[in-house]
């Protein structure tokens, strides 16, 4: 598939956020005008270790670039150890976007907090640059 070389191509980014830790920090991003790739869609989850692998596997299947999973961190209400699930739940997705011939790479994870919108966006900069080269 080629794409248009106008110098923006876009890559299409799905970005699981949570609720209440990385949602607040992306809607400052966008509240304080910060610019991030225009293809990052955002889908609200209570926690990031309720991601499902299969999941990540249906997006990339279903025609996006990337998925980002603005995890918690230690910050996560429902369960003390969020960073160790989620870290395990991103392995174990990584290992079946392998098996069906996907780049493991199409999947990073970063926690991202309620008042980080500039590393959100730095974070989505470098991810669709990425994934503009992966599909180079």
């Amino acid at each position: 598939m080629s794409q248009a070389h106008n110098g923006h191509a876009g890559s299409r980014i799905l970005v699981f956020s949570t609720n209440s830790i990385s949602d607040p920090g992306i809607d400052l991003a966008g509240s304080a005008h910060m610019h991030y790739p225009p293809g990052v869609v955002t889908i609200p989850v209570p926690c990031s270790s309720g991601i499902r692998p299969s999941w990540v596997l249906h997006a990339i299947e279903a025609g996006f670039d990337g998925v980002f999973i603005a995890a918690d961190g230690t910050d996560c209400a429902f369960v003390s150890d969020c960073t160790t699930r989620t870290g395990k739940l991103v392995d174990a997705a990584q290992k079946l976007l392998q098996s069906h011939g996907h780049d493991p790479q199409r999947l990073r994870m970063a926690a991202v907090c309620s008042v980080c919108a500039e590393s959100f966006v730095s974070h989505m900069e470098r991810m669709s640059a990425d994934m503009e080269r992966l599909n180079s």
